[in-house]
């Protein structure tokens, strides 16, 4: 029987984040752990009159796939999937591992390429007009030992990071983005950490739930070359199932110059590498769900973490007029409990607090 908690859910990404419609074509992308999920979104979907079609992902696919593929099977372009999904138009991504480290003996040279074999597509569900997106996730074991939590607790803690009244949060929302308003020059300063860089005519977006569940953050597209100065980043940044820790980036002229970690460096300086544009600043993201307390390791929930900031580096959101290009686009996510977030001067965050 599927829980009310699942119902509600969702309807949340059926009518809020996607806002399907009669006669449309959904596509769901799902790991298999997500059942309960799927089928409720699936009956929904339907009962809307659209028409829904599931990508199902199993156990030990993605290790399979990159364990045992050729470079010629990893630059082969899947043009069949991508001429289905440019006659869709919602596409709900619900990636639930099993396990989250799969990926985390493969080498990081298959992964990248890959991404840069599927860019066009990745390129066109995050920046096309023509699709719209959520990307979301469901409880299980291997998030809730991430999470360190029991199962039953990370359910208690997802739940109500997703649930919320989306509307209400939005308002709270829109008065921190105000003040970004004609923002220029934004500089990140703690006691490891003074970074600066321009948003110029730039906008500050909010994701309240409709690309991302859960939502709550506000994020912007640096003019990618004029990022100076360095940041240490609090928390760990996992990729790929490889978990990379306190990272240390410092720039000048936009591009990273030096990169240090104490725990997979050598896989950091990789991806920093991924092709012209991976060295520079796609976004800046701050997190705005205060029912997100708890770091868990998983980026989805950590990037809108109440009291943190992230940056990206690779690819920015032409929605944020970035045009910076690239097949990567890792977030990397800090505390800023004992920092100050400052814009053309002023401080407007100390300590994780609107002044």
């Amino acid at each position: 029987m599927i829980s009310q908690r699942i119902k509600k859910f969702a309807s949340i990404l059926v009518n809020h984040s996607t806002n399907i419609q009669p006669n449309e074509k959904v596509i769901i992308s799902a790991d298999s752990n997500a059942e309960p999920l799927i089928l409720e979104i699936y009956k929904q979907i339907i009962q809307k009159g659209a028409y829904p079609t599931t990508k199902i992902i199993l156990p030990q696919m993605n290790y399979t796939y990159y364990n045992y593929s050729s470079t010629e099977q990893l630059k082969r372009f899947p043009e069949i999937s991508f001429q289905e999904i440019k006659q869709t138009q919602a596409f709900i991504s619900i990636p639930s591992p099993q396990n989250t480290r799969e990926l985390s003996s493969i080498d990081p040279h298959k992964i990248s390429l890959r991404s840069q074999t599927t860019n066009p597509i990745t390129d066109y569900i995050v920046n096309s007009k023509n699709i719209r997106r959520v990307s979301t996730t469901f409880p299980s074991f291997s998030l809730a030992q991430d999470s360190e939590m029991s199962l039953e607790e990370y359910n208690n803690f997802f739940f109500k990071a997703v649930i919320q009244d989306w509307e209400k949060e939005t308002k709270k929302y829109n008065k921190w983005k105000s003040y970004f308003k004609n923002a220029d020059q934004i500089r990140i300063l703690s006691s490891n950490t003074d970074l600066k860089f321009s948003m110029k005519k730039r906008p500050m977006i909010l994701d309240e739930g409709k690309e991302n569940m859960p939502g709550g953050e506000m994020f912007c597209a640096p003019l990618h070359k004029t990022t100076k100065g360095y940041i240490n980043f609090t928390y760990p940044a996992i990729r790929a199932g490889t978990e990379v820790t306190d990272i240390f980036l410092e720039f000048k002229d936009g591009k990273v110059i030096k990169s240090n970690a104490t725990k997979n460096k050598e896989f950091l300086k990789k991806m920093i590498q991924t092709d012209a544009g991976s060295p520079y600043l796609g976004e800046l993201g701050i997190g705005l769900n205060k029912n997100i307390t708890k770091f868990t390791k998983n980026l989805l929930f950590d990037e809108k973490q109440d009291k943190t900031i992230h940056l990206a580096l690779g690819m920015a959101y032409k929605e944020c007029l970035g045009t910076n290009k690239s097949a990567l686009h890792w977030d990397i996510v800090k505390d800023m409990k004992d920092s100050e977030l400052i814009v053309d001067g002023t401080i407007i965050q100390k300590n994780g607090k609107w002044r």
